[in-house]
């Protein structure tokens, strides 16, 4: 049976406009929404504030009962999430209580200065969204921003709408997204935006690093476990033309207790196309029970089948969390330290968490990453873990190891005045001459230098050193816009080479989603 990618789209969207529900999801792209304990809605930054947030959760688990804590129902690794309820942002366009309009404008202009080239880079940024509950049980959510900029570095998960050689761009960001909720099981949702599974700064299994793309979802909670299956539809430029991938992939979060969270991740890359068969979307991968190794091998194909597991704990003020990422391994090639080239492996293991201190709030964060070469890779660019482009997991792809804090201060009074400081340390392999060391995962495998001997910072061995000084200002709130100013440094030691970046920048700017620009 063949499905195509405009039947599927048709399919998801069709089903999120016909009925409404209580969504489940939160606004953005790393942003919750939730009222923890005062019914009220809040708006928290995902890369560092769901720790406060899952402190609330599990602050009464002494009082409760195994079964009925109100926090073995709440799962935050699969965002956008949590329960939406009437958020105070934007501007309403409509006061009717049970049919809200609101207009969030968006904001993100900038001008920095690239101390090393000597240039002056700049971001203008501007956009909407409309957020909209026709009734009491639906959401939509239809928007964008659009930018031009000189710098690509400025624009991480935006389109390009212009010519790659032209010097000024045009950038697009959209994120639309619908949903429908009949019951308190399940949650539908369909859009052109992005996805995140994880606890961490990073993501080694989906992030919102890479660009946004059309996908399906579906979502449903039952006893202490939520169950996610999104079906998403990329592309790639190969061979001079744009031609489309598919990705499904499930992730089963099981609360086992109210402060311990297992979870197990599954996703497979496939074309609609290859040299011997046109199968459009393989309805073996709708199934949203199927396991997609068994059923890989079962079929003869070649797609690519990535799997892993995490596990996080969350205590009163902290919260430890991990996973691990498996593309391909051999347990004896693993025990036998050999290096074997198809020992495809990603770790991450971080903790966070939030100190009240007198007037203020700091929330604090430490992660360390590491995936071996080749790993998100395959043999063409149609099969790898990555959309046009960029990887789908870490932005560094493969190949690297890191560590990085990230510590934020806000003020209780009114929270208008917040201070970030990031870091991150590691290595990074590249690859030489035309030999692929495993760094970049769009490099075909097989041109590989060896089979056995493989290790974290192979080919051209850089050291790097990043951070992120940056002082923000709430002057709208209903827009989220903050006037801010920050400098960012990179150092970079490549084969006895030094390379000190500095990169001050000012502007306004929507926080309403992570920002990966520089690091």
């Amino acid at each position: 049976m063949i499905i195509n990618r405009n039947s599927l789209v048709f399919l998801f969207v069709f089903l999120a406009l016909s009925v409404w529900g209580q969504t489940d999801l939160g606004y953005l792209n790393g942003v919750y929404i939730y009222g923890p304990t005062s019914g009220k809605c809040a708006v928290y930054n995902s890369s560092t504030d769901s720790s406060r947030i899952e402190k609330t959760a599990h602050s009464s688990k002494k009082e409760a009962k195994p079964f009925t804590d109100p926090a073995y129902k709440r799962h935050y690794d699969i965002r956008p999430s949590i329960r939406l309820n009437n958020v105070k942002l934007g501007f309403a366009l409509s006061k009717h209580p049970n049919q809200t309009i609101n207009l969030i404008p968006l904001v993100d202009l900038g001008v920095q200065y690239n101390a090393s080239l000597n240039q002056l880079n700049h971001r203008n940024g501007l956009g909407f969204l409309l957020e909209s509950r026709p009734v009491k049980k639906g959401y939509v959510r239809i928007g964008g921003l659009v930018n031009f900029s000189n710098a690509e570095s400025l624009n991480p998960g935006s389109i390009n709408l212009t010519d790659i050689e032209a010097s000024q761009k045009l950038w697009v960001m959209p994120m639309t997204r619908l949903a429908y909720t009949p019951n308190e099981v399940f949650c539908f949702q369909a859009g052109y935006d992005r996805n995140f599974i994880g606890s961490g700064r990073r993501s080694l299994f989906l992030s919102d690093y890479g660009k946004p793309m059309p996908f399906g979802q579906i979502r449903a909670k039952f006893w202490h476990m939520e169950y996610s299956v999104n079906y998403q539809f990329l592309s790639e430029n190969y061979n001079g033309q744009r031609q489309s991938k598919y990705i499904t992939s499930h992730y089963l979060s099981w609360n086992i207790l109210p402060w311990l969270n297992f979870g197990v991740f599954e996703a497979v890359v496939f074309q609609p196309k290859d040299t011997l068969l046109n199968r459009g979307y393989d309805v073996e991968y709708l199934n949203p029970f199927v396991l997609f190794r068994p059923q890989e091998y079962s079929m003869g194909s070649s797609d690519n089948v990535i799997i892993g597991a995490a596990l996080k704990a969350t205590f009163k003020n902290l919260t430890i969390y991990s996973q691990l990422v498996l593309d391909e391994f051999l347990l004896s090639e693993i025990r036998a330290r050999s290096g074997w080239w198809a020992n495809k492996f990603g770790v991450q293991v971080g903790a966070k968490g939030v100190v009240s201190a007198g007037e203020c709030f700091f929330d604090y964060r430490i992660e360390g990453n590491l995936v071996r070469p080749y790993t998100f890779s395959h043999l063409t660019p149609l099969q790898v873990y990555g959309n046009m482009g960029s990887p789908l997991a870490h932005p560094y792809g493969s190949n690297f190891a890191e560590v990085l804090t990230e510590l934020n201060w806000v003020k209780k009074k009114n929270g208008k005045l917040k201070l970030k400081f990031f870091a991150s340390y590691g290595i990074r392999g590249y690859n030489w001459d035309g030999i692929n060391f495993g760094s970049d995962i769009y490099q075909s495998y097989i041109n590989r230098p060896n089979d056995f001997g493989n290790f974290i910072g192979q080919g051209v061995k850089q050291t790097f050193f990043r951070t992120n000084t940056r002082a923000s200002y709430l002057l709208i709130e209903n827009g989220r816009i903050h006037a801010f100013a920050e400098l960012q440094t990179q150092y970079l030691y490549t084969n006895g080479f030094h390379d000190w970046r500095f990169l001050p920048m000012i502007g306004l700017r929507s926080y309403l989603w992570n920002d990966y620009r520089n690091y």
